[in-house]
């Protein structure tokens, strides 16, 4: 299993914070082994965790100038038209991806094109499920133009445990659909706002996979 670069700091702490804890246990308890064995099944299973949580996986993009991407791994929770307020000023399709820590944080392109804006918002740290992270909680903003004119923005919202987020793109750069953009550590959220008179391929509930499941057409 391939590790993405964002979790060598992280992983590297926890081994020596799990080294030192069953060093202590150890220590303090020097007879007593089933102490010994229950300390060290409690590191084993959130190491475990945490290495999951910054796993790699293999992801094929379908390249297709009219297909929206989905940009993370998770469930829909919102699809609904609003007035997008930063960018476009104007009503959008926006379509909600929340993650929970056990989904791959990887965030991916949902189109290709030029990146016509980009800005980091420092904020709360609100559940991402809730109505209002979209707009009060750290967040990045991002805007796409493709070579054909359109716009899409998307937004990586940070959770009540995601308190870091990631991001590879830079105002005037182009992209390609299905490329890593960020990384969000823990639970968190992505909004991705489209034209009104695109075509929504997925539902509530549903679990699109990111970099694969085509999410939105357009005309």
């Amino acid at each position: 299993m391939t590790l993405h670069k964002e979790g060598t700091g992280t992983i590297s702490l926890t081994i020596i914070a799990f080294v030192i804890l069953n060093g202590l246990v150890r220590y303090f308890a020097p007879d007593n082994s089933l102490v010994h064995q229950i300390a060290l099944g409690v590191s084993l299973v959130f190491f475990i965790i945490i290495i999951q949580f910054f796993r790699k996986p293999t992801r094929n993009t379908t390249k297709n100038s009219k297909h929206i991407i989905a940009p993370a791994d998770g469930k829909v929770v919102v699809i609904e038209e609003v007035v997008e307020t930063e960018y476009f000023k104007e009503p959008r399709r926006q379509v909600s991806i929340f993650m929970s820590p056990i989904n791959v944080h990887i965030n991916f392109n949902p189109i290709s094109g030029i990146v016509t804006y980009f800005k980091y918002h420092p904020g709360k740290y609100l559940f991402a499920w809730h109505p209002k992270s979209s707009t009060e909680n750290e967040r990045t903003t991002i805007v796409v133009k493709h070579s054909n004119g359109t716009e899409v923005l998307f937004r990586q919202i940070a959770g009540a445990l995601a308190r870091r987020l990631c991001w590879y793109v830079q105002e005037g750069k182009n992209v390609e659909q299905g490329t890593e953009f960020g990384f969000i550590k823990f639970g968190s959220r992505i909004d991705i706002f489209l034209p009104l008179d695109a075509k929504i391929l997925v539902n509530i509930d549903d679990r699109p996979v990111g970099g694969e499941t085509v999410i939105a057409e357009l005309p």
